[in-house]
């Protein structure tokens, strides 16, 4: 049986997938369901020399296999909240960012049941 990561309420913690990478804080892990209750801050596309930072602070919580999340560096997540923190949010821009975590939410249980068939 694999072990479950040892997140704390309040960590930040990356989900990775292709060349995107999901920030989420920690809320809640359930250590009987293998799963993690976190709240989505940022999706971070590396397909540019200046990385696409997607404000996710406004998307629903998500509660997703922990052990698919691994724990978030400070200094990455620190410059990347800086960046949004620094921009006055769009209008309509929170309904694009949903779509945007959606995909990729939806991408990785694609993946993740193509894995298991397999």
């Amino acid at each position: 049986m694999e072990m479950t990561p040892d997140f704390q309420a309040g960590q930040i913690v990356s989900l990775e997938h292709g060349d995107r990478r999901l920030y989420a804080e920690v809320i809640q892990v359930v250590v009987s369901r293998q799963l993690c209750w976190v709240r989505p801050l940022l999706l971070v596309a590396f397909t540019q020399e200046t990385p696409l930072i997607t404000d996710l602070r406004d998307a629903s919580d998500l509660l997703w296999s922990v052990n698919l999340f691994e724990p978030a560096l400070d200094t990455e997540v620190i410059s990347f909240l800086s960046q949004v923190l620094a921009k006055e949010p769009k209008l309509g821009y929170a309904s694009v960012a949903k779509q945007h975590l959606n995909q990729f939410i939806h991408e990785i249980w694609q993946a993740q049941k193509e894995s298991s068939e397999c």
